[in-house]
């Protein structure tokens, strides 16, 4: 029997590129509007090196205005087991995000580790949040191909799923981090994920331009994905991933198709479009 839909809001993959810096106040309410509508989980902030995201060395004051109910839980990306050790410090954290690549050359540029190495730093920071009862979501990052003629494939995605779920971790995401990825790409690998990883929450962490937006979620949904990432506006993209990005899924568009579909999101809309009158001013600020 089908689950129902999972929604993750991301405010922090659609922030984190922004060469403006958004004001700490304003992401506070920005934040707390969106813990109002009613997502699952809110990917906020992350403790990483304000040099690399100096738009996110604000997290922790963030933190410390975000005001909490028992619905939302918080996530926060971490690169190392600094971060981790810093993160798990705030109790009111629920899951740490790792971002794992497939993509040698990615994942180099992203957390200046080889593959090898970020996955003996991911078998440590699992560690630490078994001891201190939190989750890590591990993001497979690349996870449908890269621009580097990195070597890929499905088989590939499997093989890391394995070593992942050898270590207890019982979250992965599947990202399209540059937004390559067509429906069947999308279709083909949560069918392939379905069996080996069903003991697992799996996530649909989609890039995709408003065009093709509403066929790879119909694909992730069709073959068996219920649990989704997106950001308000479609707004974001890696900024350590190439020069051209491809933004966040779109809420308002998984949004609109999951109510086209008779599914019942659990969003309140009165506060969403609270957050949504913000947009203008977090990302589109006057000069």
């Amino acid at each position: 029997m089908k689950k129902d839909l999972i929604l993750n809001e991301c405010p922090r993959d659609a922030m984190q590129g922004l060469t403006h810096f958004v004001p700490t106040e304003l992401k506070i309410r920005y934040h707390n509007a969106l813990l109002k509508a009613g997502f699952s989980r809110l990917d906020f902030g992350s403790f990483v090196s304000p040099k690399a995201i100096p738009q996110l060395a604000d997290t922790a004051e963030v933190l410390d205005k975000l005001e909490l109910d028992s619905k939302t839980k918080l996530l926060a990306i971490i690169a190392n087991r600094r971060g981790a050790e810093s993160a798990l410090t705030f109790g009111q954290i629920d899951f740490l995000g790792f971002p794992l690549s497939v993509s040698e050359q990615f994942q180099q540029r992203n957390t200046n580790k080889s593959i090898e190495e970020a996955l003996a730093e991911v078998a440590e920071i699992q560690n630490l949040c078994t001891a201190k009862n939190r989750r890590l979501v591990v993001y497979l990052s690349m996870a449908f191909g890269n621009p580097y003629g990195d070597a890929y494939s499905p088989e590939l995605i499997l093989e890391y799923g394995e070593k992942l779920l050898a270590m207890g971790i019982a979250h992965l995401s599947l990202a399209d981090t540059i937004g390559k990825a067509t429906k069947e790409e999308v279709s083909s690998l949560f069918k392939a994920v379905s069996g080996p990883w069903s003991a697992v929450e799996v996530t649909a962490h989609l890039h995709a331009s408003p065009m093709h937006a509403r066929e790879k979620i119909q694909a992730a949904w069709e073959a068996g994905c219920c649990n989704f990432d997106s950001a308000l506006g479609g707004y974001g993209g890696c900024p350590m991933a190439e020069d051209k990005l491809v933004g966040n899924l779109s809420t308002e568009t998984l949004l609109e198709w999951a109510v086209s579909s008779g599914l019942n999101t659990g969003i309140d809309e009165a506060r969403l479009r609270e957050a949504q009158q913000m947009l203008p001013a977090i990302f589109s600020p006057a000069s």
